[in-house]
């Protein structure tokens, strides 16, 4: 029997953001372990084929193998482009 880690899954869609603690099989994937989470049904809006995910601000694939202690990040889509939002405040101050 393989030996089970404890990990946490992330997903911000709104200012509150939801968080599962899950406790899952060593060699568990990032893929499998979001499709354990039941968090696809909670968040319909969620497609992992477009957002990307990662551990701890890292991006990953959904075959990375987890180890214990991560924490999977399901990314949603900028709203802006940083670079330009920062364009737009320093003309506002000038």
């Amino acid at each position: 029997m393989a030996e089970r880690i404890k990990i946490t899954l992330c997903y911000a869609p709104s200012p509150v953001p939801i968080l599962y603690a899950l406790e899952v099989d060593e060699g568990t994937t990032i893929g499998q372990a979001i499709e354990i989470s039941g968090i696809l049904q909670e968040a319909p809006e969620i497609n992992l084929v477009t957002m990307p995910v990662g551990i701890y601000g890292k991006k990953k694939t959904l075959d990375t193998v987890l180890r214990a202690r991560d924490r999977i990040e399901i990314y949603r889509p900028l709203i802006a482009d940083p670079k330009d939002a920062r364009r737009r405040r320093a003309k506002k101050s000038s």
